[in-house]
């Protein structure tokens, strides 16, 4: 009982401390900045579009699928693809029925802090910033290095540093516009890349080896062999970015429905995508050669197999699509490191200056010149010590960036289970329990593969220190997130009672009775449209 009343103490508190800093703020801060992203933009089909930007298919298909099947050896890659899309599947079933619970652009770190705690939500806020920042800059070095060989095709000579300036000065300008604007060219750019990967698919696999086409590499019993946790780490890796639909929720159309149709359909897509081009890759070779094939050929496999049955048009297409999809994706990151950044200088985690959005186009202001301006930094660096773009730029960088990203989805799911369990709050069993359970369990699993292996996915030797000091960093930056949270905590109470609130505080908190002179307070000032005036 005085644990239930200490609880009750500590709620009323944060409710109290949450009006307090709505007072504040309402006093001091002028008409003319907006802080607030730009409402009802985004449809279901623009969210999916980011979604699937994120996840990039047709850079997986070609640069991903191919490395695995030479690398590991296995012809269980394509149901390595798909097993996980239904792991993601399952994640995705808990982690959009939150989403109708709670619209914030703050995504994982909202999620958490509503599920396992304020404390626990700064941590993983702290570990989101690198991650989704890692994931962008490292995706400069692939694009750069594309962009490079289709120019030298044409008969200009730009280095891999020319070209990633060109696509960053695109995606800083796109980053600042509004975000129906990204939508629309991401949707332009993916409907041509799903629509090549689907011809690719089709030609290979109405040109099987030996005259008949083999579904042997769909079996699921080399998904039984010591590989496996390699397999899954580095498939769940090609659908990192499908999470970020949630990063939107602000400025989408009825985000309670768009959110979660969104979602899954971007999990569902890039799933299907790349398991269908991974088999169509071993039945256009025959699933015994795939293994050999892919060693040979690398990242131009898919075009070697198609070349030879279709117009030289229709490939060169490919490769330029493969560099659209890079940019694609390069897009799609930048807006979801923006998005978080704004979210947690709304919430006075970050300094205020990162909450405030573009007065004209409700972009993330400080967020998206912050993270414009770290790439810029990190990519010269890299020119000036002429460092290899693909190996040390792209491979590592993303590697490291989406090993945060997992730790955030295995947080998240984590974060459902404990939400629901305060109430199912109008959610089915399965939506609520059963699925957050499973998914739970098994992203624990592959987390667990994937730290442990994770010198083999940088390709390092077993006594490197990178086999283990980026988990370990994670750690150690999750740590300094709890330590603000409690310092928040101590000295900055109002601020820490608005952590993963988002806009809905700022707006809508009500106190309930508690121990504090709540009636002494006077009104926060009101705008024309009923909300606080600032």
């Amino acid at each position: 009982m005085s644990v239930g009343r200490h609880q009750l103490r500590h709620n009323n508190t944060d409710q109290w401390a949450g009006r307090l800093l709505i007072q504040r703020k309402a006093a001091s801060e002028p008409d003319i900045i907006s802080r607030a992203l730009a409402q009802n933009r985004l449809g279901t089909a623009s969210v999916v579009f980011f979604g699937v930007a994120g996840a990039a298919p047709l850079t997986v298909i070609i640069g991903s699928i191919s490395a695995i099947y030479a690398i590991q050896g296995s012809t269980a890659v394509p149901v390595a693809y798909l097993v996980v899309a239904g792991i993601l599947a399952l994640f995705t079933v808990g982690f959009v029925a939150m989403s109708r619970h709670i619209v914030n652009s703050g995504a994982f770190y909202s999620y958490i802090s509503h599920g396992l705690g304020r404390v626990v939500g700064v941590g993983a806020a702290f570990v989101a910033l690198p991650a989704y920042s890692l994931m962008q800059i490292g995706l400069f070095g692939l694009f750069g290095t594309a962009a490079s060989g289709i120019f030298a095709e044409l008969g200009l000579n730009l280095s891999w540093y020319a070209c990633a300036i060109g696509a960053w000065v695109l995606v800083t300008v796109l980053g600042m516009l509004w975000v129906d604007l990204s939508g629309k060219v991401l949707a332009a750019l993916l409907v041509a890349e799903i629509t090549i990967v689907l011809l690719y698919d089709l030609v290979m696999v109405s040109h099987p080896a030996d005259g008949h086409v083999s579904f042997a590499t769909l079996s699921p019993a080399p998904m039984l062999t010591p590989v496996v946790g390699s397999l899954l780490v580095l498939a769940i890796a090609g659908f990192v970015g499908f999470e970020a639909t949630v990063v939107l929720s602000e400025e989408a159309k009825d985000p309670k429905r768009t959110i979660a149709r969104a979602t899954h359909l971007a999990v569902l897509l890039a799933g299907l995508l790349c398991g269908l081009s991974a088999w169509a890759m071993s039945v256009s070779t025959g699933p015994d050669r795939i293994t050999a094939v892919a060693a040979e050929h690398q990242t131009d496999l898919v075009f070697r197999l198609v070349a030879p049955h279709l117009p030289g048009a229709l490939v060169d297409i490919g490769y330029v699509l493969f560099m659209t999809s890079v940019f694609a994706a390069l897009l799609a990151f930048h807006a979801a490191v923006a998005r978080y950044q704004f979210a947690l200088g709304r919430e006075g985690v970050l300094p205020s200056a990162w909450g405030y959005t573009h007065p004209r186009t409700g972009a993330p202001l400080l967020g998206s010149i912050t993270q414009s301006l770290l790439a810029l930094v990190v990519i010269s660096v890299y020119a000036v010590l002429k460092l290899e773009p693909l190996l040390y730029l792209f491979a590592w960088l993303t590697t490291i960036g989406g090993l945060g990203v997992l730790i955030l989805m295995w947080a998240a799911s984590a974060a459902v289970i404990a939400f629901f369990q305060r109430g199912r709050k109008g959610e089915s069993y399965w939506r609520a329990y059963v699925a957050p359970f499973i998914a739970f369990l098994l992203l624990s699993i592959v987390l667990a593969a994937t730290i442990i292996g994770f010198g083999q996915l940088l390709q390092v030797s077993s006594g490197s220190i990178f086999n283990w000091i980026v988990p370990v960093a994670y750690a150690a930056i999750a740590v300094i997130g709890f330590c603000w949270a409690l310092i928040m905590r101590k000295i900055r109470p109002e601020v820490y009672a608005a952590i993963g609130r988002g806009a809905d505080t700022r707006v809508n908190f009500q106190p309930i009775e508690s121990d504090f002179p709540t009636h002494a307070l006077p009104p926060a000032p009101v705008g024309s449209r009923g909300y606080p005036s600032w």
